[in-house]
Parts: structure tokens; C-alpha cells; sequence
């Protein structure tokens, strides 16, 4: 039964609410049909999986650990519009949220409900269904772990660990800096939309993933990517896809970039840039410079649920709320 209270606590909170603003802006509900299984190992006994859900985003967008999410959730009134959950009634304690989210990373759910935000988006008019350019980078991620380091030996350029708590993150030496974790791709439109993510270990190449992260473009997008994406192998593979060629060129040794080349490079950068907000404003705004989860699976998953925030985040800041 809802109380009087929780009838008036919309308008209390106020329009101008982030959380009031994001609990209007998708239908919800939709999010139902993909949620509607979780549960059925242990059958209908568990939490309202929409409810949870909802519960984790929150988790995400104020960079919350499930402790902090469980006492947020206690307290704050926003929360607890957003989410649905009762004031006064049975919250979920933190070993419930984890469960919840391992579960949702087991049954591979993130990926529906990451393409459930953008196809609702997309029906709004806020984020553009078939763009004409595709931007894609890569960026460090730290590893939550603390591993036991162990130098590599002279002219090689990662490191080895002998222990790490986190079995899947790797070493990753560029320039002078040393960085123990996993590499996150995104994919976004022009607008900067992230609308497909991965994650890593870190010392794999970035060459590597280019084909599986412009997979579902349509034929004639251009592909914009930096350096680091740039090899013979990509260049075919794109034109094989009916993609347009939009890596940065690469120097070699005995081989700088021609004027030409450098030119292409300056045009390129001029849209690269929003990826690069992407990344930035993931980490700063929703704090994701570490991974707070150990393995890939389960970093893939965050780095999901932070990209759904992001293009919520830009979605709340582009419409006018009544």
C-alpha cells in the first residue's frame, strides 16, 4: 500500500531532482521483460528484480559500494522514489545487491538492458538511431587488486605478477607509466552516446578489437579511431564491412607521416574528441578510474552500467521536464 507520504514525494523532492528527472524520462517498465528470469533459480521469493535494478544504477551513478548503497538507500527519499522501494518497508541489504548483480553479470543481462536504455533514447528523439560516424577508443582502467609486482627483464615492455587477487587483469607499461588492470572500449556517435562497450585485460592490444567493436554498423559509416587502431589488417577489415576508413595514421621508424597524412590526422581529431569527454567524464563524474569488481566479466558489467549513466546523464541534460 502507498502512504500519503510517498504520494507527495515527487513533488517534495522537486523537478529539478537528477533522480526525479531520470525516473520520468524511460518507460521503466520495459526493462520487466528482460529482468523477469533472474530469480528462477530460486524462485519467486526474491526482491522485485525492476526494483534492484534500478537500485544498482544507483549504485553506479553516485559511485556507490553496496554497504553505502544498502545505508543510501535507508536514507535518502531520492533513492527511494527512484528505485521504488518503500519507506519503512523491506530494503535489501548489501550481500543482496551482490548477489543480484552476479547474477545479472552470470545470465549476461547487461548487455539487454544497456541496449534497452539506447533503443529507448533512440525513440525519443534524444540519441540518433543509425549515425553516419562512429568514433572508438580505448582507455586504462585500474584493477582493484594490489598485486605482488615483479619488474620484467631488460627491453621488454610489461610486467608479470606472481599473485593478484584478480585472476584476469594484466600489466600494461606506455611510456614511463605502469598500469596493472584492464583496457575499456567504447563505441559513440558524434553526440558522444556510447552504444557498445568492452572490457579487457589490459595487456592486450588494441588493434585486436577493432573489428568485434564496429560490429552492427550499418554499410558507409566512418570509423573514426586514433593510432593506436591503425595496422594493414583493420584498414582491410574495413572495407570488407563496407565501412569508411577513419583510423589516424601511425609513424614508423624511417617512415614519418606525410603532410597528407598529417592533415587527415588533424580532421580525424576534430570528432575524436567526444570519445575522449566520454572517458572523461566517466571517470570524474561517476568516479571510474578503478574497476570495483574483480575479473573480466564483471568489469565489463560495470563499465556497462557506467556508459548507461553517461547517456542517461547527457539524456536528463538535453530535455525540459514539466
Amino acid at each position: 500500500m502507498v502512504s500519503f507520504f510517498e504520494i507527495g514525494l515527487s513533488a517534495h523532492l522537486g523537478k529539478e531532482n537528477q533522480l526525479v528527472k531520470l525516473g520520468k524520462l524511460l518507460d521503466w517498465g520495459r526493462f520487466s521483460a528482460i529482468l523477469q528470469d533472474v530469480h528462477k533459480e530460486d524462485g519467486p521469493t526474491g526482491y522485485d528484480t525492476l526494483k534492484m535494478f534500478k537500485a544498482l544504477l544507483l549504485g553506479q551513478w553516485h559511485s556507490l559500494s553496496d554497504p553505502g548503497l544498502e545505508q543510501s538507500l535507508r536514507v535518502r527519499l531520492d533513492f527511494l522514489e527512484f528505485s521504488g522501494f518503500s519507506l519503512g518497508g523491506n530494503l535489501p541489504d548489501e550481500t543482496t545487491f551482490c548477489r543480484f548483480r552476479n547474477k545479472l553479470v552470470k545470465q549476461n543481462k547487461f548487455d539487454a538492458l544497456f541496449n534497452e536504455v539506447n533503443r529507448q533514447l533512440e525513440d525519443l528523439g534524444l540519441k540518433v538511431k543509425s549515425a553516419d560516424v562512429a568514433i572508438v577508443d580505448a582507455t586504462i582502467i585500474s584493477s582493484n587488486a594490489r598485486p605482488r609486482k615483479v619488474l620484467a627483464p631488460e627491453g621488454e615492455e610489461s610486467y608479470t605478477t606472481e599473485y593478484s587477487a584478480d585472476p584476469d587483469a594484466s600489466w600494461l607499461k606506455k611510456g614511463k607509466k605502469s598500469y596493472f588492470g584492464y583496457r575499456v572500449f567504447a563505441r559513440s556517435d558524434a553526440e558522444g552516446f556510447i552504444d557498445k562497450t568492452a572490457a579487457k585485460p589490459a595487456n592486450l592490444a588494441e588493434t585486436k578489437e577493432l573489428d568485434a567493436m564496429t560490429n552492427g554498423l550499418k554499410k558507409g559509416t566512418r570509423v573514426n579511431a586514433d593510432k593506436g587502431f591503425f595496422s594493414a589488417e583493420n584498414k582491410a577489415m574495413l572495407r570488407k564491412k563496407g565501412l569508411k576508413n577513419g583510423l589516424m595514421y601511425k609513424a614508423f621508424r624511417n617512415k614519418p607521416l606525410t603532410k597528407r597524412m598529417s592533415q587527415f590526422n588533424t580532421l580525424i581529431s576534430k570528432t575524436r574528441w567526444r570519445i575522449e569527454q566520454c572517458f572523461g567524464t566517466i571517470k570524474r563524474r561517476f568516479s571510474y578510474q578503478k574497476a570495483s569488481y574483480f575479473t573480466t566479466e564483471k568489469v565489463d558489467a560495470q563499465f556497462k552500467m557506467k556508459a548507461m549513466c553517461l547517456n542517461l546523464l547527457k539524456a536528463i541534460n538535453k530535455v525540459e521536464f514539466a
